[in-house]
């Protein structure tokens, strides 16, 4: 074996010895770090999940079209998705034949005509007659 042979087994020895890193028993460590990483995570999201869902059912709910007299009442035509909605709630101030703007929520009736019915909390708009 040359000299040189021998340098360059003992420098990779060496460099072995010295580059190499001890192993960390941390498995648990890291296990632990993740449990909470993970709780934190899943409590942030419901967090965020429960506010979206308050703040979404808890605004004021409107509905705008115009009222007609019917045989049982009083009914609404929703501008926006051309729904007859049946009127109930607080019908004081609200005019058949006019344009308004209500609010007040939807309730969805149980029965064989599966009527849909607005329950009315407030006049917030009278726009006049309705237009042909």
């Amino acid at each position: 074996m040359t000299q040189k042979s021998l340098w360059r087994g003992v420098l990779i020895v060496v460099l072995s010895v010295a580059l190499a890193t001890p192993a960390k028993a941390n498995n648990l460590d890291n296990a632990g770090r993740n449990i909470v990483i993970g709780i934190v995570a899943v409590t942030a999201a419901v967090a965020v999940v429960v506010t979206v869902v308050v703040i979404h059912y808890s605004k004021k709910r409107t509905i705008t079209g115009c009222v007609v007299s019917v045989a049982n009442g009083m009914t609404l035509t929703d501008e926006n998705d051309k729904q007859i909605y049946a009127l109930a709630g607080n019908t004081a101030g609200i005019t058949p034949g006019d344009r308004m703007k209500l609010q007040g929520k939807k309730v969805k009736l149980k029965g064989p005509d599966k009527r849909v019915e607005w329950v009315a909390t407030n006049v917030t708009k009278d726009f006049g007659v309705c237009q042909p």
